[in-house]
């Protein structure tokens, strides 16, 4: 089954996009009120999911030749062990797709009540291998 029909209540999708502007790539970006999903690849795919909760730094860039063609790519920094950092790279209306990023995260957060301080405790206690609890 392809990633996009297992998307519900997706809030926003693109693909990385190459020269011109063009999304000719195997990288799609889906975005739903609780996860980003990065699907990558062609003949060996892989599937990276991030909870919107642990995303703690969002970060837009913007090269001369991605605002040449309206284009931008937003860093992440997580509290998520296989994607600590990440790019988004060269997505269209990349400061409105920051911007909603950073809502749905705050949104999550309340949600779940979690603040950044408790993510990066339960990560340190991981890695320590012990509860303080």
């Amino acid at each position: 089954m392809e990633m996009a029909a297992r998307v519900l209540n997706q809030v926003w999708k693109d693909k990385k996009r190459t020269l011109f502007g063009l999304p000719l790539s195997f990288t799609t970006y889906y975005l739903t009120n609780e996860k980003l999903l990065i699907d990558t690849g062609f003949i060996n795919q892989n599937e990276e999911e991030i909870r919107l909760y642990r995303i703690m730094d969002l970060s837009l860039k913007r090269t001369i030749g991605e605002r040449m063609f309206g284009l931008g790519s937003i860093h992440v920094c997580s509290a998520d062990k296989s994607a600590p950092e990440f790019t988004i790279k060269r997505i269209k209306n990349s400061r409105e797709v920051k911007d909603l990023l950073s809502d749905l995260v705050e949104k999550e957060r309340d949600k779940k009540r979690v603040t950044a301080r408790e993510i990066m405790e339960s990560d340190m206690n991981d890695m320590d291998g012990y509860d303080n609890h």
